[in-house]
């Protein structure tokens, strides 16, 4: 074991106990290159090892000596040797002019091109723009900056270094700040039992094909030419039911764009092909922009008889009457009625969001107002069931700064672990919900959770909440939560009033002048209505606005 470091290495602790990790988890998917760098990263002396973790963790890939002051390293300079040696620094990268001004200040940028003397008053990006075509040649900085007594340093290990990070996290959305912000205690997280196998990638293929599909993504968001796009996706396929969607939501997003671009074959083909939610109600509308509309029509009835969820079965009934009017066949009946109450508010244009505003006007000392929008259900929700939703199935968690599981949002996320919610639901048919869900509020107060918002749920809200919403109200809405989580926490009213003495409620969804219900919302209001919960639909207009008429 190594000896323990002082606290101001701290950054480098948490780097040696990734490799820690990998190597006791992930140590059979290392290639040679990796397994070499971490071999060779342990023999380095801690200064070495401390800089080109500083540098790893820092936005680059070109780092001048003057900037890199780090007093628990001491001389930078004799740091770097050993990582030049190593060539995971490079003193000789070649820059194009557009790098090297990102480097230099203006002053010295003036310096060094004498002939931009007369644009001492310009600003770096028009000083670029007058030697555009003049250096197209790149140099390293020693040939850019003879004048200036420098080293630049380029990190060429960030690449394999984003790996091993890819290979801790699981994703390349979270980096090493995540260590720190745990120390600090400004991130809580849930701490899941995992045994030593559990980890986010199985194989080598799994990491490769993530990095491929990463760096697809970002030649798309780059505007690289979709066909080159689909050109090197063609042939993609992968057993990780993870990387698979990944690929059809890659493939959905250049559909959408091909259908942005009015290439609408094109569109109609990937759509079919990506098989991603949403996908066949997209194909509908492409067919219609085709003037395919019997198409359109059938597409449409196969998937009203199988809706893959609420929201396209809303859609589809849209695109049931448009075809069908078109086809002659009649307007298909559609349901205009969310069956919530109307409320009609004037009130004094506000300083504050409208619905600060009604929540103000209908705030009661007897029956208090709050604005909760989606964090009420949803943050009930996640008390009630915590245990099922921080459940330790395999794949679901694999390092210590999970948020939730990896698969929330996956299809069969409520099927994995359908008896331990049926058991947590179950306590809504008894008396005993109510202290299960406060002792769970107690015990995990603060702790990273994607349905609980800890800010908004305070005990005040809670107990109001506890003593005023009935169990079957929890029990309908949180299993049309685990019925489609991705669509149905959202949606929901935005705000809340109780009458703690009558032990009832109404949720009131509230619009300014000219908002209108989206769809989201639309869904959430039937349903209440289905099942019978107050909610009114408040419509609120400023006092002044007749006298601008």
């Amino acid at each position: 074991m190594q000896t323990p470091l002082p606290p101001d290495l701290y950054y480098l602790s948490n780097f040696l106990t990734v490799l820690d990790w990998l190597d006791e988890r992930y140590a059979d998917l290392l290639n040679e290159e990796e397994r070499d760098f971490v071999a060779r990263f342990r023999a380095l002396g801690t200064a070495s090892q401390a800089l080109l973790v500083r540098l790893i963790m820092r936005k680059g890939p070109h780092f001048r000596a003057s900037k890199l002051v780090y007093p628990e390293i001491g001389d930078t300079q004799a740091a770097a040797e050993p990582l030049v040696a190593l060539g995971w620094l490079d003193e000789h990268a070649e820059l194009p002019l557009e790098t090297l001004f990102a480097l230099l200040r203006k002053d010295e940028v003036l310096a060094t091109f004498p002939e931009l003397a007369h644009g001492r008053a310009w600003k770096k990006a028009e000083l670029l723009a007058a030697l555009d075509g003049l250096h197209d040649e790149p140099r390293c900085f020693a040939d850019w900056c003879p004048a200036l007594d420098e080293r630049l340093y380029s990190l060429r290990a960030g690449e394999l270094c984003d790996r091993l990070r890819l290979l801790f996290f699981g994703n390349l959305s979270q980096d090493w700040s995540e260590f720190v912000l745990a120390e600090l205690g400004i991130y809580r997280y849930e701490q899941v039992p995992f045994s030593a196998d559990s980890r986010g990638f199985r194989s080598r293929q799994d990491l490769d094909d993530y990095l491929h599909l990463h760096r697809c993504r970002e030649a798309f968001d780059a505007g690289e030419p979709i066909d080159a796009l689909l050109a090197r996706l063609d042939g993609f396929a992968s057993a990780n039911p993870y990387l698979q969607n990944r690929h059809a939501k890659l493939l959905f997003r250049l559909a959408q764009q091909l259908e942005r671009e009015r290439q609408w074959q094109q569109a109609l083909d990937l759509y079919a092909q990506c098989g991603y939610g949403g996908a066949r109600q997209r194909r509908i509308r492409v067919l219609e922009k085709l003037g395919l509309v019997a198409e359109a029509h059938a597409l449409a009835l196969e998937a009203a008889a199988a809706p893959e969820s609420d929201g396209e079965a809303q859609l589809v009934e849209r695109a049931l009457a448009r075809t069908g009017r078109q086809l002659g066949l009649g307007a298909a009946r559609r349901r205009t009625d969310n069956g919530a109450r109307r409320l009609d508010l004037i009130l004094p244009p506000p300083d504050t969001s409208v619905e600060w505003a009604v929540r103000e006007h209908l705030w009661e000392p007897q029956a208090p107002v709050h604005y909760v929008e989606n964090t009420l259900v949803c943050g009930l929700f996640g008390l009630l069931c915590w245990e099922a939703i921080f459940a330790p199935l395999p794949g679901a968690f694999f390092h210590p700064f999970h948020s939730g599981p990896v698969d929330l949002l996956s299809p069969d996320f409520h099927a994995r672990r359908r008896e331990l919610f049926d058991a947590r639901l179950r306590l809504l048919d008894s008396a005993e919900y109510p202290e299960a869900i406060r002792a769970t509020y107690r015990a995990k107060f603060g702790l990273q959770s994607p349905f609980v918002h800890w800010a908004i749920l305070d005990e005040e809200l809670l107990d109001q909440a506890l003593a005023c919403l009935p169990a079957a109200h929890l029990k309908a809405w949180f299993r049309r939560l685990l019925g489609d989580i991705r669509a149905n926490r959202a949606g929901m009213p935005d705000l809340i009033q109780f009458w703690p003495d009558e032990r009832r409620y109404r949720m009131i969804e509230v619009k300014g002048p000219g908002d209108r219900l989206q769809d989201n919302q639309r869904r959430w209001l039937a349903f209440c209505a289905e099942h019978g919960m107050p909610v009114d639909v408040c419509y609120v207009r400023w006092s002044d606005e007749g006298a601008d008429a």
